[in-house]
């Protein structure tokens, strides 16, 4: 006697009826406007597939594990194998059939209404019907839910507009309701993680990999559905007994590998991320190291390098854990089991699965970057290998047209980013006594933004004297005094050069210091009121100053700083923006904090793409910040200054971390194999360092000092630049 599942349907959302008649009956609803009806049968049509989805999953569990071969058993005799195999099959079967609901929908489960789900649909019918009923809260959840998964939907961009200027709305009211449970965590493991806050970060580390854990275990057991035919190919579907049964196993094996690009992917987004799984032991190891939990960090190295055996940063990581924590503790630490066992287990897969590639033709895409070469048989390496030779060939032969068509996407994709930008300005500004003087549509434009209250007068002085006392006539263009205009000249100072002269004592440290932290705080706050989902890393940094050369001033008509583009190359006549070098294409936003507003002239303007038509100005002075992105939206200039000194910190920012300025190549010692954070620490305690590291006796091989005494070469090296 097999467990009835019906009674668990009901309990579960089930018992109002199957996902599709529901979606039916609220479609039905919307068209004829009973926005109440709409409202019932989409909420249950949602919480209905995701019943459906969950009981299928531990159905299908239970019932493997109910008719699972006992274990420790001896097999049977070779004559039975087959029957006893067929028995356990039949049982399972059996099992599976209380899986169905006792009645089946009066609608086909069709691909299409499974793409509609996935596309969220639902969610676009509720905000309307939500909206409709003055539940603003629901609406605007609703409305998120679904642009999250349609980040090119115009239509609910303006409703997110909308609803962003409504009274009562909440930022809070912005919420993903469907966002994964192992993707949310992850991504605050990686926000704490990049704020240099390890505990919460592991935190959230290890409930992410808890709830992957869970949503793969789902993920796998819904692959075990009906076979898939390909079109009509069922009407010359002949295969035998054993052929059919490998033709549909090899289907499901096929669909549990697929799991790893799912459970990596993110609405919105058109990759999943690479290496998901592995990743988070990246992150661990080094969020475990900073917390001074070796056993910890030592764990998670040895699994990351479960999947990545040769990674030598890793391995690098690993020794220098070992010698701090001593061999002998550290000896017995083994790398996680329930992730050695998924290796195993995934590399058992894989190698049925190009097996029944190269035997049978069955095609197979491996997901994963770290299989290893032997698991793929040696006839398919070097099929694979021509395919790959003639692709690379024929790839170099349209090259130049590729990149043409790249360049037109990028450009495409670019917009559309920057559309969905405009939408979730508005963030936090983090620290007390910030306000916002003027959002974009005060600006008259996009990603545009001004900050009051930045810092206090007391550090615009002490910025200011640094300013006049560190910097360097022309310091960023190549020694030229006057590098915009003739009529007056420029000083400025990077923040390496600062720190240098602060080192040397030849400036304050305490002002040295103050301008690398201000810089800092500028960019979390540029970082949070966009609403960014990935950290801005610093493309460089300047303080400057430009002061109005007296007689020079009479009839003037230029500007301080012509209208320009700050990742493109502005053409005004043609009203384009050409995107390559010498422009700086990677900087995505920029930011300007004044020091002073005792000058004539020097207001900062902003234009259309024909560099003459003002659309919004702005007036500087003390710990005043203006923001903004930096593409072809943002044409901006400097009015001339007429009469004193106009000092500023001017900073530009990049999505990418390559183009950071500020990221350091900490010695091979040292753990750096998780990503770091786009301002790496540039005063470490030498001594405490020496203190800390000589007990471990590690040895630095190829200069043969002490790894503390790295540290100290490191920050010197930081230090001039």
């Amino acid at each position: 006697t097999y467990w009835s599942m019906n009674s668990k349907w009901e309990k579960s959302g089930w018992g109002w009826g199957p996902p599709d008649a529901l979606f039916a009956a609220g479609s039905e609803a919307y068209a004829r406007g009973d926005w109440p009806a709409v409202i019932l049968h989409m909420e249950r049509a949602l919480r209905a597939r995701g019943a459906l989805r969950s009981q299928l999953a531990r159905c299908r569990l239970r019932c493997a594990n109910s008719t699972a071969w006992p274990a420790g058993e001896p097999g049977p005799p070779p004559a039975l194998r087959d029957l006893l195999f067929f028995r356990q099959l039949l049982r399972r079967a059996a099992c599976l059939r209380a899986c169905a609901p006792s009645a089946p929908s009066r609608y086909l489960l069709s691909e299409e209404l499974e793409l509609e789900f996935r596309k969220r649909s639902p969610y676009n019918y509720l905000q309307v019907a939500y909206f409709k009923i003055h539940k603003i809260d629901k609406a605007v959840a609703a409305a998120h839910t679904f642009f999250v998964g349609n980040p090119d939907h115009v239509e609910m961009r303006q409703n997110l507009e909308y609803y962003q200027l409504m009274a009562g709305v909440k930022e809070s009211d912005f919420t993903d309701l469907e966002a994964k449970p192992h993707m949310h965590e992850f991504r605050l493991g990686v926000k704490f993680y990049t704020e240099e806050q390890p505990q919460p970060a592991i935190l959230h580390l290890e409930k992410a990999l808890e709830e992957y854990f869970v949503a793969d275990t789902e993920c796998r057991a819904l692959c075990e559905g009906p076979y898939d035919y390909e079109g009509y190919n069922y009407l010359e579907y002949n295969a035998d007994l054993v052929q059919a049964i490998t033709d549909h196993y090899m289907q499901v094996l096929s669909c549990k590998q697929s799991c790893v690009t799912e459970l990596a992917s993110q609405p919105g987004q058109d990759k999943p991320i690479e290496d998901f799984l592995p990743s988070h032991f990246n992150y661990l190891q080094f969020a475990y190291y900073n917390s001074e939990n070796y056993e910890k960090a030592i764990e998670c190295a040895k699994t990351y390098l479960l999947f990545f055996p040769n990674d030598e940063v890793m391995n690098q990581n690993l020794a220098y854990y070992t010698a701090v924590l001593g061999e002998r503790l550290a000896a017995p630490i083994d790398p996680r089991e329930n992730i050695r066992v998924y290796r195993q287990r995934s590399l058992l897969e894989k190698e049925l699965l190009f097996f029944s590639y190269d035997a049978f033709g069955i095609p197979f895409v491996d997901p994963d970057t770290w299989t290893p070469e032997e698991v793929i048989p040696k006839r398919l390496r070097e099929k694979q290998k021509v395919e790959r030779e003639t692709a690379a060939r024929i790839s170099e032969e349209i090259g130049n047209l590729m990149k043409e068509i790249e360049t037109l996407v990028e450009e495409k994709t670019k917009e559309s980013v920057d559309m969905s930008k405009f939408v979730r300005e508005g963030g936090p500004l983090l620290y007390d006594g910030l306000s916002v003087t003027m959002n974009s549509r005060l600006l008259n434009g996009s990603q545009r933004v001004v900050v009051d209250g930045v810092i206090s007068e007391e550090e615009c002085v002490e910025l200011q004297k640094l300013t006049n006392a560190a910097a360097s006539a022309g310091d960023g263009y190549r020694g030229k005094t006057s590098p915009h205009t003739p009529s007056e000249t420029f000083y400025g100072v990077t923040v390496y050069k600062a720190l240098k002269l602060g080192q040397e004592g030849k400036v304050s440290m305490h002002s040295a210091r103050l301008y690398y932290n201000v810089t800092e705080k500028v960019r979390r706050v540029i970082e949070s009121y966009f609403r960014l989902d990935t950290p801005l890393y610093f493309s460089y940094s300047h303080l400057v100053c430009r002061t109005a050369i007296e007689d020079k001033q009479a009839d003037r008509t230029d500007s301080s700083h012509a209208v320009h583009v700050d990742n493109c190359i502005l053409n005004a006549e043609a009203m384009v923006c050409v995107k390559e070098p010498p422009a700086y294409t990677f900087r995505d936003y920029s930011a300007i904090l004044y020091l002073n507003g005792d000058f004539e002239g020097g207001a900062f303007y902003f234009t259309e793409l024909d560099a003459s038509t003002v659309t919004a100005e702005v007036q500087p002075q003390c710990g005043r910040a203006v923001g903004f992105s930096s593409g072809l939206e943002n044409p901006h200039g400097v009015k001339a200054v007429t009469k004193g000194q106009r000092c500023a910190i001017a900073l530009w920012f990049t999505l990418d971390p390559r183009h950071s300025e500020r990221v350091s190549t900490a010695p091979h010692w040292h753990p750096v194999s998780a990503p770091l954070h786009s301002h790496a620490r540039l005063f470490p305690s030498c001594a405490h360092a020496q203190s800390r590291l000589r007990s471990s006796n590690v040895i630095e091989p190829s200069t043969g000092e002490t790894p503390s005494g790295a540290v100290c070469a490191l920050v010197a090296h930081v230090l001039e630049g």
